[in-house]
C-alpha cells in the first residue's frame, strides 16, 4: 500500500481500526517519505537477503522491505496493529507478521525455519525505552545474521558507534564493537515521527564479525568487569571497578597494574584488549 507516509492516510487507516498511540510501548511512526528507502537500501534488504524487521509500525519500513527483499519476517508486539498491517501489506505474498514480544522469541529457531539458505540481516525502528536491550541481544545471540540496521535516538547513537578510546564511549560501545562494526550511516529529524518525539534520531549499522575479534577468557565476567568500570564514568578506573565490583581496593589496584596500567587511568581511555587484560588479572585476584 503506497502513501503511508502521508497523515491523512495514516488518520484514516487509525480511524477505520480504532488505533490509538501507545505511550508505554514508545510508539512513533515514520512519516519522511525518503528515510525508509534508504534504510531498505543500506539495510541489506536485495533479492539474496531474508529481512527479521522489528516493529513494524503501519507498516512504512515492512513495504519497502519487501519491495526488495527475498522475504520479510516483520515482529510485531501490539496486537491492534495486526489489522492494520493485513490491510497496509496486503499486496505481498513475502511477508510474515508475527505478533509477539522480540525479546521471547527464539531467534535461532526462527532464522531456521524461515529463511532457509538466505543470508540474513535484521532492520528496525526501535523504541527509545527498549533499544540497547534489542540491541544487545541481537547480538550476544550469536545469530547468523550480515548486519543489524536500525533507528535509535541520536544521543543513543553516538554512545554506541564512540570510537575506543574516547570520551563519549561507554559500556554499552565496548559491548557493541566486541560483537561488530557499528557505524552512523545518517541523521533523521524529530519532524520525520507522528507524533514528533522531544529528540533526533539517527540510523546505525551494526556489521557482525565474521570472526570474533576478540575473545574474552570468561565474557559474562568481562562484561561484568565492563559495566562496573563505567558506572561512574569520570572516576578512576580503580575507583570505579573497587565500587562496581564490591571489591578490595588494594586488590584492584594490584589487578590494575598487573595489566600494565597507571592507577590514575579512566576507563574512557582504555581499550577493548586492555579492559580484557584488567578482567583476567580481577579474576584471579577477587
Amino acid at each position: 500500500m503506497d502513501n503511508l507516509t502521508n497523515i491523512s492516510v495514516i488518520k484514516e487507516l487509525f480511524e477505520k481500526h480504532g488505533f490509538s498511540f501507545s505511550k508505554t510501548l514508545g510508539q512513533n511512526f515514520l512519516v519522511n517519505p525518503s528515510v525508509c528507502p534508504k534504510i531498505a537500501e543500506l539495510g541489506m534488504a536485495d533479492s539474496e537477503h531474508g529481512i527479521i524487521e522489528i516493529g513494524t509500525g503501519v507498516g512504512v519500513l515492512t513495504n519497502e522491505l519487501a519491495k526488495r527483499a527475498k522475504k520479510v519476517v516483520a515482529i510485531e508486539i501490539d496486537d491492534r496493529l495486526i489489522p492494520i498491517l493485513d490491510e497496509t501489506l496486503s499486496e505481498y505474498d513475502n511477508v510474515k507478521i508475527i505478533n509477539e514480544d522480540v525479546m521471547k522469541v527464539n531467534l535461532h529457531k526462527l532464522i531456521e525455519e524461515e529463511f532457509k539458505d538466505m543470508k540474513v540481516s535484521v532492520c528496525a525502528n526501535l523504541p527509545y525505552y527498549i533499544t540497547s536491550p534489542i540491541i544487545m541481544m541481537l547480538l550476544e545471540e550469536r545469530l547468523p545474521i550480515d548486519t543489524v540496521t536500525v533507528m535509535v535516538q541520536k544521543e543513543a547513537g553516538t554512545r554506541l558507534c564512540a570510537k575506543i578510546p574516547s570520551r563519549d564511549m561507554g559500556a554499552v560501545t565496548v559491548a557493541v564493537n566486541y560483537f561488530s562494526e557499528p557505524k552512523v550511516l545518517f541523521n533523521v529529524s524529530r519532524g520525520s515521527f507522528m507524533p514528533s518525539p522531544n529528540v533526533d534520531s539517527c540510523v546505525v549499522q551494526f556489521k557482525l564479525r565474521d570472526e570474533n575479534k576478540y575473545n574474552a577468557s570468561d565474557e559474562k565476567f568481562f562484561f561484568k568487569v565492563v559495566r562496573a568500570a563505567f558506572s561512574q564514568r569520570r572516576k578512576t578506573l580503580t575507583n570505579s571497578l573497587s565500587a562496581g565490583l564490591s571489591a578490595d581496593k588494594q586488590h584492584v589496584n594490584s589487578a590494575v597494574e598487573r595489566a600494565g596500567l597507571a592507577l590514575t587511568v579512566r576507563p574512557e581511555q582504555l581499550t577493548i584488549e586492555q579492559l580484557m587484560r584488567v578482567a583476567d588479572e580481577l579474576k584471579s585476584s577477587i
